[in-house]
């Protein structure tokens, strides 16, 4: 296999035998080596807790691979080239002893990363472990969210694991930012002056992110009723979103320079008022209703549910920036569970044109529109007005895409899992696609003025069937502006 710029390391997987090691994290890596991105002599540590053999767990491995990797792209000589680089290693993640073992089996020069597909509350503990056998200081360290449940609780974790790991070694994961049409993004907006002199509230009206979920809880009632959407899905994912829609220009691409932009807007956020919270704020929880043409139970009815739960499936909420840029600008954001289809997208409305010459009842169309989908089919679109075609068609506008579909334009190339991309941005060094320590304290300090408010008005969340955009509420409050979602059927 070709040596790539990649330096070899020891990728130690910490929780390699859970869910999302097994269904992201493992298809990741061997994408990473059938593309020969990984250095011959990178090895993978598969590191857990459960009984068994190693030949057992790799077995799995092997298993769960050829699940999650489409049928086409396995190919059975690199896979046994990746398998080989893969060695379990029982670990109890809390028992200093074991750690000694694994420090057995790492070079003194051997780079390590240390990644943490755990809980959070055990973050520090490996940590701690890492430093007591030597190994913390040549690592680099990868956290999995959710980071705490608040400010106060990410504060602790963030402290446990630097008393071992600085910044610039600690590599916060949101796998949003690893995605093809995220990426561009920066290159969209800086890049093309057609859309960076627009950038403002000059030119566009409003925006929309929505991340809607087909599914429901998947077996994760346990985590989820503790969380909920708000901390889930806005505190990191649609908020990193908004920073990279609203930031300003970096003096640079350089991982600090991109952040300290991204923190400024979370800054510039302007809190949500208990007035507010009626008006500029919808939750909600699905209840029975049909998913694929198929009935489906409500949140309270899923297995091990909480039938008192108070807690939200969806939210929906309008954000407003204090910057110049963006006065007078509403982003307004929405998430769900059980919704009709699964869809993310980003919309940004520009303004119509001021002089307007053409026919009184066309003029609702006249609104040149930006469409950013990251999925299920990542591309980007600009609806532009043009003429209808004919000799008895005047006048008449439609609008129409000029559009960029990325499995359609690059045909003959595959577009890599977001974990891909992170995976090896963190095997490079380079942390431009990861979050900061402050970017989550800004988020969550304003998520928990949003979760305080609720706590305080004790409203429960509306309800909304399953396979629905959500409570009628959630429609009201884009109406109430004179606007509407787009798209929704």
């Amino acid at each position: 296999m070709p040596s790539t710029s990649v330096e070899p390391c020891t990728f130690a997987l910490f929780g390699a035998l859970g869910d999302l090691a097994l269904r992201k994290l493992f298809p990741a890596l061997y994408q990473l080596d059938r593309a020969t991105l990984l250095h011959d002599d990178t090895r993978i540590m598969a590191l857990a807790r459960e009984a068994g053999t190693p030949q057992q767990h790799l077995a799995n491995i092997e298993e769960h691979l050829r699940l999650f990797v489409a049928k086409a792209q396995i190919d059975e000589e690199t896979l046994r080239r990746f398998l080989a680089r893969v060695t379990y290693v029982h670990v109890d993640f809390m028992n200093e002893a074991d750690y000694l073992n694994l420090a057995e089996q790492i070079g003194p020069n051997e780079q390590l990363i240390a990644y943490f597909a755990t809980p959070a509350a055990v973050y520090g503990a490996i940590c701690e472990n890492l430093h007591k056998v030597g190994l913390a200081d040549r690592a680099r360290v990868v956290l999995e969210k959710p980071i705490g449940h608040d400010l106060a609780s990410s504060r602790r974790v963030n402290d446990a694991v630097a008393q071992y790991f600085p910044e610039n070694r600690t590599y916060r994961i949101d796998h949003y930012l690893g995605k093809e049409t995220v990426q561009n993004l920066i290159a969209l907006r800086f890049a093309n002056s057609l859309f960076e002199t627009q950038w403002n509230q000059n030119y566009i009206s409003h925006v929309e992110i929505t991340v809607a979920e087909e599914v429901g809880i998947e077996g994760r009632w346990g985590y989820f009723d503790q969380a909920g959407q708000l901390r889930d899905m806005i505190q990191n994912h649609l908020l990193q979103l908004l920073c990279l829609i609203a930031m300003d220009p970096p003096a640079d691409l350089s991982a600090d320079s991109i952040r300290d932009e991204k923190v400024k807007v979370l800054k510039a956020l302007a809190p949500i008022s208990a007035e507010g919270l009626t008006t500029q704020v919808v939750r909600g929880q699905y209840i029975a209703g049909y998913s694929q043409g198929k009935p489906v139970p409500g949140y309270l009815e899923e297995e091990n549910s909480n039938t008192q739960s108070d807690t939200e499936t969806f939210v929906a909420l309008r954000a407003d920036i204090r910057n110049w840029r963006w006065a007078g600008v509403p982003f307004y954001l929405r998430t769900g569970k059980r919704m009709p289809q699964k869809l993310s997208q980003i919309v940004i409305h520009f303004k119509e044109p001021q002089h307007y010459i053409f026919a009184p009842e066309q003029r609702l169309q006249i609104s040149n529109k930006l469409i950013i989908r990251l999925q299920p089919d990542e591309g980007i679109s600009l609806r532009v007005m043009t003429k209808e075609q004919g000799l008895d068609k005047g006048m008449q506008l439609r609008s129409g895409p000029l559009q960029l579909n990325f499995s359609d334009t690059y045909r003959s190339a595959r577009i890599p899992d977001a974990y891909e991309r992170l995976l090896l941005e963190v095997m490079q060094g380079n942390q431009n696609l990861f979050v900061r320590e402050d970017e989550i304290e800004y988020a969550w300090k304003w998520c928990d003025q949003l979760i305080a408010g609720w706590k305080k008005s004790g409203d429960a969340p509306k309800p909304y069937a399953a396979g629905s955009w959500g409570p009628m509420s959630s429609i009201a409050l884009i109406t109430r502006d004179g606007r509407s979602w787009y798209g929704d059927i």
